[in-house]
């Protein structure tokens, strides 16, 4: 279906059509060798660059509604396309065709005393539903994530990148059915409508799994509503800690980079704990400052530098995703531990630190999906760590922690072999 024709059946009944026609796609996607799977991403690649001035128009067209709608410059970052970021999407597509296909690996395998031999195999997880916010690349990502191991997706996009999507969609699908798989197997929902997600929230039996990305009402509203079950995070309140043992230098590039570099993704630091008898935290204030950073601080913060302002208690709380960030002076590793017990949505959490065991307790006290010694949280992307595009970052303890890529996006079956085996 064209993803620009009007529709007006009630979002229940779209959705279920969407979803059946996915899950019959998925089961032919099933029969399908890896290597036809990854050819097809491949053809999907190349025309996404074939498409560059269609897709690049398109996103012109949400970068001008974005600001006459007085979206933020983050907002505005996290929507724009270039033909740097759009060739880095396509980029990503075929680096996601080269990873090892984890559909049919087996986990594990034993024997049990009477002959029979049980195996765990991963398999696809089934149709998942995609709910998410502004950036156009999740389109992309998800849609080859969600294909390389198996599973059928539907995606709803927001408004702001409605037109962005519909290319990128446009593109992709029609490189997947030049590959030889079925242009169903991924979809992007055709309407704007609110109420489509609600429908896609309740379809249980259509929709396997449930994977917001976007801010924290989006999330809460998912995992409020849904009757099918959801991968998620809430925040990306990040925290670096300083300690005392830092180099200076690095401490001070780490932060930098760590706020500023992109300021509206979900791995940006929002918090930056400084250890008292750190030596330079007067001078690393005053570059984040200088570099056009907004600090909001404690006491001791406002103290280093003039131009901080003072933090109130919702800041220790916030997810900016802009360039502003909250500054606590902290009485050593303990009190950064506790600090970030309080306040982390268990995303990513940095030391910098010349001392290993300080380093140690850190890694293993802190309870968060990603915790890092001496590098930036900018770092918390699947594609930094080896595996590829990522469909999110799963901040809970069930099922997928951390970046959510391939093996994330399977499950898996049992599979016993017997010989003729009857239960006494």
């Amino acid at each position: 279906m064209n993803q620009h024709t009007p529709i007006t059946e009630a979002p229940e009944a779209l959705v279920a059509r969407l979803a059946t026609a996915g899950r019959a796609a998925q089961a032919r996607l099933a029969r399908l060798a890896d290597v036809e799977k990854a050819a097809a991403l491949r053809a999907a690649a190349q025309a996404l660059r074939d498409d560059e001035s269609a897709i690049l128009a398109a996103n012109a067209r949400d970068i001008a509604a974005g600001e006459a709608n007085g979206l933020s410059g983050a907002m505005l970052d996290r929507l724009r396309l270039d033909p740097a970021r759009l060739a880095a999407i396509a980029d990503a597509v075929d680096q996601v065709a080269t990873l090892p296909d984890p559909v049919g690996e087996v986990i594990s395998t034993s024997e049990r005393p009477n002959g029979l031999v049980l195996s765990r195999v991963r398999v696809p997880i089934g149709l998942i539903g995609i709910i998410y916010e502004s950036r156009p690349n999740v389109t992309v990502d998800a849609a080859a994530l969600c294909l390389r191991s198996g599973n059928a997706a539907l995606l709803r996009g927001g408004s702001e990148a409605a037109n962005s999507n519909r290319a990128l969609m446009a593109a992709f699908q029609r490189g997947l059915g030049a590959g030889g798989v079925p242009p169903e197997a991924v979809q992007l929902v055709p309407v704007q409508d609110r109420a489509v997600v609600g429908a896609m929230l309740t379809a249980a039996g259509l929709i396997d799994m449930i994977v917001p990305r976007g801010g924290k009402s989006l999330v809460a509203r998912v995992q409020a509503d849904a009757r099918v079950p959801v991968l998620a995070h809430l925040d990306g309140i990040c925290h670096t800690y300083l300690h005392s043992a830092a180099d200076p230098d690095m401490a001070l590039a780490i932060a930098l980079n760590a706020k500023l570099r992109r300021t509206g993704i979900c791995g940006a630091m929002e918090t930056l704990l400084i250890d008292a008898a750190f030596p330079a935290a007067a001078r690393v204030v005053a570059a984040l400052l200088d570099r056009g950073c907004e600090v909001r601080g404690d006491g001791r913060a406002c103290a280093l530098d003039p131009r901080v302002i003072p933090a109130t208690a919702e800041d220790w709380d916030t997810e900016y995703l802009d360039a502003i960030l909250s500054v606590a002076v902290v009485d050593g590793l303990d009190a950064a531990i506790a600090h970030i017990a309080r306040h982390s949505s268990h995303h990513t959490e940095a030391i910098v630190t010349a001392d290993a065991d300080a380093a140690e307790r850190f890694l293993n006290e802190v309870d968060s999906a990603i915790v890092m010694v001496n590098a930036s949280t900018q770092f918390a992307d699947g594609g930094e760590f080896g595996l590829g595009a990522e469909i999110g970052i799963a901040t809970g303890r069930l099922h997928a922690r951390g970046p959510v890529a391939l093996e994330g996006l399977t499950t898996y079956k049992w599979v016993v072999r017997g010989t003729g085996q009857v239960r006494p």
